[in-house]
């Protein structure tokens, strides 16, 4: 007996080896099996201050593009990841660290918030991986912090300043006050907007800060009333900009004569808003759905499925990851030090405008400057805007900065 229990126990080893390598066996397969696929990763604010401009809707954006590729490059299957980052630098980068070093990522694209996307750069720069930014907004995106890796796809500070301000400094509003977020990109929007300001003549009477998803902006505007500014520009995004605009009609303060600017306004806001209280708003935008053919064609498909018209960083999500595919599949890989350049080598499609993308990974497209209609004006929901005036290519973007852009020097 005790030889046959002696004998037993090999066998019994065997079989729970044969299991333990069974198991091994099918995650190795499924891990090979997903490591076949072209993975895009998604960095968005799902929860935050700016998920109505971005968010869910950026997913079905990228959803879009992929499924406009045939669902597959290289003949590999197109998988796209979402992730919320919360508007959290470290968190944003503990999710692409993972993505790029764990889960075989090729691509992280949209990436609202400034300070998230220079976190973000970094790794992808340190990780040579590509990154498509088309929500965050600020110039050092392609400036002291630039990347060979970047590209740059959203309207940025620069632009959205060389266009609305000036349209308005053209009409004779030259004194300014900001209520702007205190963030970076509310620093940076300031900034530019500030040196426009002065370059065309005007003064700058002020300037208040205020934190991140704000509910109560009367001590801000109350003292942006005070000051006797023609115009109140508002450097904030999102669910802060709504509040604060709100907030401006229910003081009166347009009534009063004075100027509600949202440097960055989306058109979700104006919906959010109302014709009643958004009309006479000037928006810098490089996209709005009823721009022409090609614009109306995808929003009608956008808007099947998310059931709002696109904002412009939806849109410019969808156009970076078609023109990424459209890279891998000409270079016949994922690896960034052969599908960036190819992109930038690429004409850049801007729905039926051909644009370009510099060296320094900013992408060049003409700007419009648009006015909210009266509700008299409007057909019916989301007919909003009218066109005031094209800013074209050339003037709509900062000058490329080889002395401040390292790769450049090179």
């Amino acid at each position: 007996m005790a030889k046959l229990i002696h004998r037993a126990r090999p066998a019994r080893k065997s079989a729970a080896l044969t299991a333990v390598a069974a198991a091994c066996g099918i995650a190795l397969f499924a891990s090979a099996a997903a490591a076949q696929s072209v993975k895009i990763g998604l960095l968005l604010d799902q929860s935050g201050f700016s998920a109505d401009i971005g968010g869910k809707g950026s997913a079905v954006a990228a959803r879009m593009a992929a499924a406009e590729f045939g669902g597959r490059v290289l003949g590999r299957p197109i998988e796209i990841l979402e992730a919320d980052m919360q508007n959290k630098p470290d968190v944003a980068v503990a999710i692409v660290r993972r993505w790029y070093d764990s889960e075989g990522v090729d691509v992280v694209a949209d990436v609202p918030v400034s300070s998230v996307a220079l976190a973000v750069q970094f790794i992808a720069k340190e990780r040579k991986k590509a990154l498509l930014i088309s929500q965050a907004t600020t110039t050092d995106l392609t400036g002291a912090q630039c990347s060979p890796y970047t590209i740059h796809w959203a309207d940025d500070t620069y632009t959205l300043a060389a266009g609305t301000p000036k349209a308005l400094l053209a009409a004779g509003m030259k004194k300014w006050y900001f209520v702007s977020a205190d963030m970076a990109f509310g620093a940076a929007m300031e900034d530019a907007a500030k040196a426009v300001v002065i370059a065309g003549g005007g003064t700058v009477m002020g300037g208040v800060k205020h934190p991140m998803n704000t509910t109560d902006f009367g001590s801000f505007l109350l003292k942006a009333q005070a000051s006797g500014a023609d115009v109140i520009g508002l450097a904030n995004v999102g669910v802060d900009t709504i509040t604060a605009i709100k907030q401006a009609a229910e003081f009166g303060i347009a009534a009063g004569g004075q100027k509600i600017l949202g440097f960055i306004t989306f058109i979700t806001d104006v919906d959010s808003l109302g014709l009643p209280v958004a009309k006479g708003l000037v928006v810098t935008s490089s996209f709005y759905w009823d721009q022409n053919e090609q614009t109306r064609a995808f929003a009608k498909r956008f808007e099947a499925i998310h059931g709002k018209m696109p904002t412009k960083g939806q849109a410019h999500t969808y156009l970076s990851i078609k023109h990424w595919l459209k890279a891998v599949e000409q270079t016949g890989s994922t690896d960034a030090a052969l599908v960036i350049p190819r992109m930038k080598q690429n004409p850049a499609d801007e729905f039926g405008v051909t644009g370009s993308i510099r060296e320094d990974g900013r992408v060049l497209y003409p700007v419009n400057v648009w006015l909210v209609k009266d509700p008299s004006e409007s057909k019916g929901r989301w007919d909003y805007y009218k066109l005031v005036r094209e800013i074209p290519q050339a003037e709509a973007f900062l000058p490329m900065q080889p002395d401040k852009c390292d790769f450049l020097k090179k």
